[in-house]
């Protein structure tokens, strides 16, 4: 049985960043990280949109976000001269009709109390800066003026992890399929490959899986996947405004980005319409009938479009609130979650990594307090909700 001081589960961004982290800040103990899925193509990293944004109702996720954003631009110091990940610093706009400017304006004052470079956009305003968009019964659309915009999520964990490893991080690629628990104190993980690790810290970043996990520790942890279609869009007639647009969110949930010439388009289910089966299929009637038609309402443009390519990603949802699960199990203390960011784990991944990083190291959190995204919530039945998921 190898023994290592921590084992990491999941080598997204989250689990990357975590490992990353640990060895730059000093930690000298030895690490693994486990990753079933070494080919990269089916974790909820490589399958996201890549949105980076600053714009959510809840404060810690507008810092967590805040920290992914200044590494991303200072990514040539921190990873070398050849650091790219094709930020494309667009904004966001995020639009509401009369019935959701409430809740717009509240958010919105509260992204700018905690350092948010946004302006809400009212009638001629939104018209004007936004030609291609029908604003006919928007309120309003608060706009990222800076710090917000999109990545390419592979290459983004890839840095991560390539540094890691280069620090002696240990990559296994297996899947853990038991995790070893003697009374309040996990003492190590079974791999599907026979393999047993003992461990001193056990990472929770297994993405849409961190549930299940969870659960071969005799945890219940509410985060597991749901299925989301992503369609890529050719539109022939779209002009240089359009392909310089923001990723954009509708009224009714739709949102839609530019990528290269094409165009990223997609829209989250409600509860009541959420997939019953977890797989890879695209669901291309929910384009045709749910995207399409309000999609070409809003932008005109798009009425003449096709739909070139699509695919499906798994968000690591947590059921419970929404908003990320970070930190150690109250009584389960060298058992350490960073779970389901439903939909931002990769903008959060740098800054939840580096908050496992202090928890290991420091014995608590130093540059966010994450303390209302412990799991104490769960057990207390207080959840913290996110209004602004997309």
């Amino acid at each position: 049985m190898k023994t290592y001081d921590v084992v990491i589960v999941g080598a997204g961004v989250v689990g990357s960043a975590s490992a990353y982290y640990l060895k730059k800040r000093g930690f000298t103990g030895s690490i693994a990280v486990v990753e079933k899925d070494t080919s990269w193509a089916t974790g909820c990293t490589a399958r996201s949109v890549g949105g980076l944004r600053q714009q959510f109702s809840t404060p810690e996720n507008i810092a967590l976000s805040m920290f992914g954003v200044k590494l991303v631009k200072s990514l040539k110091q921190e990873f070398g001269p050849d650091a790219d990940i094709g930020f494309k610093e667009q904004g966001y706009l995020i639009c509401a009709t009369d019935a959701g400017l409430p809740i717009l304006e509240e958010n919105h004052a509260v992204q700018l109390a905690h350092g948010a470079d946004n302006v809400l956009l009212r009638g001629d305003e939104l018209s004007a800066r936004f030609p291609w968009l029908v604003a006919d019964g928007i309120a309003a659309g608060c706009f990222g003026l800076s710090n917000e915009g999109w990545v390419d999520p592979y290459m983004f964990a890839a840095l991560f992890r390539k540094a890691a490893v280069a620090q002696g991080v240990e990559l296994i690629a297996d899947e853990v399929t038991g995790v070893a628990r003697e009374g309040n104190r996990i003492t190590g993980v079974s791999l599907a490959g026979g393999e047993a690790l003992s461990c001193g810290t056990l990472v929770n970043a297994a993405g849409a899986g961190g549930g299940q996990l969870a659960a071969l520790a005799g945890v219940l942890l509410p985060v597991g996947p749901r299925k989301r279609y992503v369609y890529v869009l050719d539109c022939p007639q779209a002009t240089e405004a359009l392909h310089k647009a923001p990723l954009t969110v509708l009224p009714n949930g739709i949102y839609v980005r530019p990528e290269g010439r094409n165009f990223l388009a997609g829209l989250s289910p409600d509860e009541h319409e959420e997939p019953d089966v977890l797989d890879w299929e695209v669901d291309h009637a929910w384009f045709e009938e749910r995207i399409w038609p309000g999609l070409a309402e809003r932008v005109p443009l798009f009425e003449a479009i096709k739909v070139i390519s699509a695919w499906v990603g798994h968000y690591d949802y947590n059921a419970f609130d929404q908003n990320a699960v970070i930190g150690p199990h109250p009584e389960i203390s060298n058992l350490l979650f960073a779970n389901g960011f439903s939909g931002h784990g990769l903008q959060q991944g740098p800054a939840a990594g580096n908050a496992i990083s202090e928890l290991i190291i420091d014995g608590g959190f130093r540059t966010i307090d994450l303390t209302r995204f412990g799991y104490e919530r769960i057990l207390r039945d207080a959840p913290l909700f996110e209004k602004n998921v997309i």
